[in-house]
């Protein structure tokens, strides 16, 4: 029998429908297309990105299914030699039962802790095997989401240089209102702008970016943002090749969107193959993402 798959690849990996969002822009009056002005420059001190998987533990009721997960974040710095160490120690580790613990049965829960296992509950209430499975593996997420914005705040309260965050910023808390953590999206799910704007951001040529708008909800920070172009698409995903970036709402000005555009640019060199996603994705984050793997088997 080969190895349990996981509920990350037995269901879409992102369950959101795609759908399109009005924005306020704050530069400007409407979302344009601008060339980002000269060379790119290296910028980012630092990357950080988190993992998680999730199982299916064999030996539960099939209609409570238990759900083992992993997640872990760390953050990987450039040394002098532009080759990358870890920082802070190593990666921030955590690992747990994700169940509706009052819906398991007491011998399974206390088989369950007498084997050292941290239960999570999950809190689901459905009866739909399916849905119980959704809510552990949304919970596994938030739990990545959090070692993610501990380890943010740890370098916020060390360091003052740049950090490249792969993903958004705004669930991050405090550490989304400093201008040290710079967020960088590679999915797309959700369009900002408007028709009109999701037409310019797909027709950006390379090098280019958008003007900025907040990005903001009820349970996230507010950001500024921006769509910049990387590379050249694949002709199949109208998005490929392009990235969100998400700063500090605060502090945002033109000059520092330009400047944080010229940092990412500068990140497509080394490319971050074998990863599919290599059109879009820095060669630190794809480092973290292997460090990551390696430590939390």
């Amino acid at each position: 029998m080969g190895p349990l798959p996981t509920l990350e690849s037995l269901d879409a990996a992102d369950r959101q429908p795609p759908r399109v969002e009005e924005v306020v822009p704050i530069e400007g009056s409407v979302v344009r297309a601008l060339p980002v002005p000269g060379t790119p420059e290296v910028g980012f001190a630092a990357f950080l990105d988190g993992i998680q998987r999730s199982v299916v533990v064999p030996g539960g009721r099939p209609t409570v299914p238990i759900v083992h997960g992993t997640v872990a974040a760390a953050v990987r710095r450039r040394r002098d030699d532009r080759g990358l160490e870890t920082w802070g120690g190593g990666a921030v580790m955590r690992r747990a039962i994700f169940v509706p613990v009052a819906r398991v049965d007491a011998d399974v829960r206390e088989a369950l802790e007498r084997a050292g296992f941290e239960l999570a509950d999950t809190g689901a209430d459905g009866t739909h095997p399916l849905e119980i499975l959704g809510a552990a593996r949304e919970a596994v997420q938030r739990a990545r989401e959090q070692v993610e914005a501990a380890l943010a705040a740890r370098w916020c309260d060390a360091e003052t240089a740049p950090l490249y965050v792969d993903g958004g910023v705004a669930g991050l808390g405090e550490p989304a209102s400093r201008d040290a953590v710079i967020g960088v999206v590679k999915s797309h799910r959700t369009a900002y702008g408007g028709t009109a704007a999701v037409d310019i951001v797909t027709r950006l040529p390379v090098g280019f970016r958008t003007t900025a708008f907040a990005v903001a909800s009820r349970r996230r920070a507010r950001v500024a943002s921006w769509y910049l172009r990387l590379r050249p698409g694949d002709g199949a995903d109208p998005f490929d090749g392009i990235v969100r970036v998400e700063v500090a709402e605060a502090s945002f000005s033109t000059r520092r969107a330009d400047t944080v555009s010229r940092w990412i640019l500068a990140e497509r060199a080394p490319v971050a193959l074998p990863d599919p996603r290599w059109r879009v994705m820095a060669y630190g984050i794809h480092d973290v993402e292997e460090y990551l793997r390696a430590v939390a088997r």
